[in-house]
């Protein structure tokens, strides 16, 4: 990577990370971003981040499991492969439904144990709100992203 790109990576990395991702999988992210290969092997990520094979194995893992990279077939190699997808973020998004959901059905069991005319409950009403308003809004934001893309993409 170039001296500006390798800059920009790291800082991408330290937002990653400060914003809950863990150091090491933030650190193969800003990797798999920066490249300038279609795809890039897990060595070669740990040459590039001078990191072990076994971080860089469980960072990959969960990356996958988010759907922020993706394995994909190398003709000629014998090497696992990975990508970030063109539509990591928005596989990101998808998954946070269950997380929206789980803080949902949280602020549904605290009123009922508050009590809904308490000061607690009348917080956590706020909470249910706000989360059911996001299970709402979330798909049709992502497919709005989705056709917008598409759209972008076809007038380049």
């Amino acid at each position: 990577m170039v001296d500006d790109a390798m800059g920009a990576a790291e800082e991408l990395a330290l937002t990653l990370t400060r914003n809950g991702l863990q150091r090491m999988a933030a650190r193969v992210l800003a990797v798999l971003l920066f490249t300038d290969q279609e795809s890039i092997t897990a060595g070669e990520i740990g040459e590039q981040l001078g990191a072990g094979a076994g971080s860089v194995s469980t960072a990959i893992k969960s990356l996958g499991g988010v759907g922020l990279i993706e394995r994909v077939p190398a003709p000629g190699s014998r090497r696992e492969h990975y990508r970030c997808p063109d539509d990591a973020w928005a596989r990101l998004m998808s998954t946070q439904n269950t997380t929206v959901q789980a803080m949902l059905h949280a602020a549904e069991r605290g009123i009922t144990a508050a009590g809904e005319n308490s000061p607690a409950g009348r917080r956590l009403a706020v909470m249910h709100d706000f989360y059911t308003h996001l299970m709402r809004e979330l798909p049709a934001v992502i497919d709005r992203w989705r056709q917008n893309s598409q759209q972008s993409r076809k007038e380049r």
